[in-house]
């Protein structure tokens, strides 16, 4: 077996009275056109909780403290279905607490950003954030999507 390097994401998972945050995807987007996420990002040269907290400020124009973060799940994903991707090791964290309100910084990137309730999604929603959520309310630490046995 070859090495191959897998890419890292960070993802803010922002809660409030059984809503979690989500952005919609403009039309032109390169990955998941027209669909709701979390709000993102690839880590850069820097850890993983520097570029959750980068992030936050970057898309939603809040300030997020790293001690404030909360990993909460990971995702290992693999697009099976393209024999030349890239494996990505995506991590969510849980946002305890933040300053100010979620407003849309990057509307290059994002149309808007709307609370949803956990239990009713909207459709279409990145099928690895709903595998996440789901893992999260589980319980669960891991969950893969895309390899096979």
């Amino acid at each position: 077996m070859s090495f191959l390097p897998n890419i890292v994401g960070a993802h803010l998972v922002f809660e409030r009275r059984g809503h979690v945050l989500l952005g919609l995807r403009p039309p032109d987007a390169l990955f998941a056109a027209n669909v709701w996420h979390v709000p993102a990002g690839h880590v850069e040269r820097e850890s993983a909780r520097a570029c959750a907290v980068r992030e936050a400020s970057e898309e939603l124009g809040v300030t997020v403290a790293e001690p404030d973060l909360e990993l909460v799940h990971t995702v290992h994903l693999l697009d099976a279905n393209d024999a030349g991707t890239v494996p990505r090791l995506q991590l969510f964290f849980r946002v305890h607490r933040w300053r100010g309100e979620p407003r849309l910084m990057e509307p290059d990137r994002c149309l808007q950003w709307r609370w949803w309730p956990l239990h009713a999604l909207p459709d279409p929603t990145v099928e690895y954030t709903v595998a996440a959520l789901e893992g999260i309310a589980n319980g669960w630490p891991y969950t893969d999507v895309g390899w096979t046995p």
